[in-house]
């Protein structure tokens, strides 16, 4: 026992050559394993920013007269409730479709920009410091036969 105490206090820890290989290719693994997740999660908040941007240009193209950008904002609300908590979330409607005649093709663009914690990205209700921006732009044609 007093041999024990005495190795401690002295601090004979050994080298690395003394840790065996299988637990240094478990530590290789686990950080490889963490960072194909956090890949991953990084491309399903693109992914998910992108089709929240699809769903809003889509819904202001189908809306009537002035009521485009509060459609717009909600249909991108809702493609990113549960999936994506933005922090800041800013939806810009723009495009010629919502302005021009009847018979005359025209399209709208919407275009999101979220800023997501760098919590969420790691694993959601984590708190990390610092943020990222993800901003997407999609288009989608107005019909150009329909009343406006």
């Amino acid at each position: 026992m007093i041999t024990r105490i005495r190795r401690l206090l002295r601090g004979e820890r050994g080298g690395l050559e003394d840790v065996p290989g299988w637990a240094m290719m478990c530590l290789v693994a686990i950080a490889l394993i963490s960072l194909i997740a956090l890949l991953g999660r990084g491309a399903a908040i693109n992914n998910t920013v992108q089709a929240a941007a699809f769903a809003a240009a889509r819904d202001a193209s189908l809306s009537r007269g002035g009521d485009a950008v509060p459609h717009a904002i909600a249909a991108a609300n809702t493609s990113l409730s549960g999936n994506v908590i933005c922090q800041s979330l800013h939806v810009e409607i723009g495009g010629n479709g919502l302005h021009t005649g009847l018979g005359q093709a025209g399209t709208v663009s919407a275009t999101i920009t979220c800023v997501v914690s760098y919590g969420d990205l790691v694993f959601p209700g984590w708190n990390l410091p610092g943020t990222f921006t993800v901003t997407k732009t999609e288009h989608s044609p107005v019909d150009p036969y329909r009343e406006r």
